[in-house]
């Protein structure tokens, strides 16, 4: 566990550590340690906002001039084929609707089948994993930010 989470309460700390597992797993592609940590994710739904919080993040990032739609099929399109090679069940919707939920533009009541909590988890370290391989970041860093970021706004509500 790295320093910067010590002082997180324990439910964050829990999800710090799942999450950097599930991101590793799904890097490395070993399917049984992915699916032992994305079990662990889908507990607490806590961890899609803090998963949400660094897609955006790594987003923002990847994207400094801001995105557009072909930016938006351009991730899409990378992280469900790259993730297809090792993983059946990738579902290119519940992807498009983690991307859409961390830029703030996803209506659940506008989708016909909003994919639910466990298919979320499934796939948002898939994301996350996906993007850090194009930014060459590091996880650690990320998470720290999001942590901080969603800090703040609890803070200001």
């Amino acid at each position: 566990m790295t320093g910067t989470w010590r002082h997180l309460p324990a439910t964050a700390r829990t999800i710090a550590v799942t999450a950097t597992a599930a991101v590793a797993a799904a890097r490395a592609r070993d399917g049984q340690a992915y699916d032992e940590a994305v079990a662990g994710l889908a507990v607490d739904e806590r961890s899609g906002l803090v998963l949400g919080a660094v897609v955006r993040l790594l987003l923002e990032q990847g994207h400094p001039d801001g995105l557009d739609g072909d930016d938006v099929r351009q991730v899409l399109a990378h992280c469900v084929q790259d993730a297809a090679r090792w993983r059946s069940d990738v579902d290119p919707h519940v992807v498009l609707v983690l991307l859409a939920s961390a830029l703030g533009v996803y209506d659940p009541e506008g989708d016909e089948t909003p994919p639910d909590a466990s298919a979320l988890a499934r796939h948002a370290p898939l994301l996350v994993a996906d993007l850090l391989n194009a930014t060459g970041a590091s996880l650690d860093d990320y998470l720290t930010a999001a942590f901080a970021e969603i800090e703040r706004t609890e803070r200001q509500d």
